[in-house]
């Protein structure tokens, strides 16, 4: 006889008291002897009824538990919540909109039950179940968004930002989750694929809603999507490909830096503190994107002393060029391959400056599940 397991399901939910209680009817009838559920309703500080209802069904149903937030803080802050309180042996989300069938949740715990998984995700992309016609767009910018991090995290699937993720209990629970709204997607998914885990992936059914039938997900989401996905991803990227990104963020500050000088000219500032203050503005530029989404997100140094050292790098770079300029122009070399030749090479060297400078960051080692094959 196949063991009893517990799957931990977190519903995170704000304001569908429409959809709550009929989802958790669903999610309810996938129980029988070898599945046991333990359901965790996290209201994301609702308007309407929504936490009246769940605390209701939490005293008909002895395995619902109802936390609430005290302030709305958006998707991921509900899931986050819901993992620090979970106890099953398996972890899934299930949306409280009704998207989802929690049927083809039985599905996805297959390889998780026979230990060659540790992550499954359910895909709306392959064959699965049925599917609503909806938005040509809104799937285009998944598969954008699903490409980007495939192209960071080396991995091939086709459906990121599906809610349906189910885990071993002790994988989630290991991952420190930062972000608050639908940037946990590419977030998780950065990590479990830093973790080196066995990842899966099967069709899934997909009911999805109408902007008008209450969908949330907005152009703004897509954005720090693909922030996210930059954030958690890049730091840890083999460094030419840290180099490529580098590039667009040192030739946006390069035409930060012109743009802004042009402006300062055109206000009657001196051409000297015109150069000099778009040159500030355009490296502390430089210097918060470096931070925010390329090589790490907690300084090494202490503020004041990692910016002296950043600036110092910048000037050495900046005489380095001035001196590579002029060798070059005695050289007899024209003027434009001497600059473009003194440019190139300061910006791998500003490259180099900033990782194994001004931002080291150790490897972590990779975590290992227990059972691992």
């Amino acid at each position: 006889m196949e063991s009893v397991h517990c799957l931990s399901i977190i519903v995170p939910c704000y304001n569908e008291e429409k959809t709550l209680e009929k989802c958790i009817s669903k999610v309810l009838d996938i129980e029988d002897d070898e599945l046991k559920l333990e359901i965790i309703i996290v209201d994301d500080c609702s308007t309407d009824h929504c936490y009246e209802i769940a605390s209701r069904l939490a005293l008909e149903c002895s395995n619902i538990t109802v936390l609430r937030q005290n302030v709305n803080g958006g998707k991921g802050a509900a899931i986050r919540t819901g993992i620090q309180a979970a106890t099953g042996d398996f972890l899934a989300i299930q949306d409280a909109d009704l998207e989802y069938d929690p049927q083809d949740l039985k599905r996805l715990l297959e390889p998780l039950k026979k230990d060659y998984a540790d992550v499954v995700y359910g895909s709306r992309f392959l064959s699965g179940g049925a599917h609503r016609v909806l938005y040509f767009w809104h799937s285009m910018g998944n598969k954008f968004l699903t490409t980007l991090s495939n192209m960071l995290t080396d991995l091939n699937l086709t459906d990121m930002e599906t809610c349906y993720k189910v885990f071993k209990r002790e994988v989630i629970q290991s991952i420190d989750i930062k972000e608050n709204r639908f940037g946990f997607e590419p977030e998780v998914t950065a990590k479990v694929a830093q973790m080196r885990l066995r990842i899966y992936e099967m069709g899934i059914s997909y009911f999805g809603r109408t902007y008008a039938e209450g969908k949330k997900i907005g152009v703004r989401d897509g954005f720090r999507a693909i922030y996210s996905i930059l954030k958690y991803n890049l730091n840890k990227v083999p460094w030419p490909i840290q180099f490529l990104f580098y590039l667009f963020i040192g030739g946006s500050a390069a035409v930060l830096n012109l743009i802004l000088f042009l402006i300062f000219l055109q206000l009657n500032i001196s051409t000297n503190l015109s150069i000099v203050s778009a040159f500030i503005i355009a490296a502390l530029f430089n210097y918060y994107f470096c931070i925010a989404i390329l090589f790490r997100h907690k300084a090494r140094w202490r503020s004041v002393t990692e910016v002296f050292i950043f600036l110092l790098i910048v000037l050495c770079i900046g005489a380095f060029d001035l001196l590579c300029t002029k060798y070059l122009l005695q050289a007899n070399f024209s003027p434009s391959l001497s600059k473009m030749i003194s440019t190139g090479l300061g910006l791998v060297f500003n490259f180099a400056g900033r990782k194994w400078i001004v931002f080291p960051e150790p490897g972590n080692p990779d975590w290992k599940p227990q059972n691992s094959q």
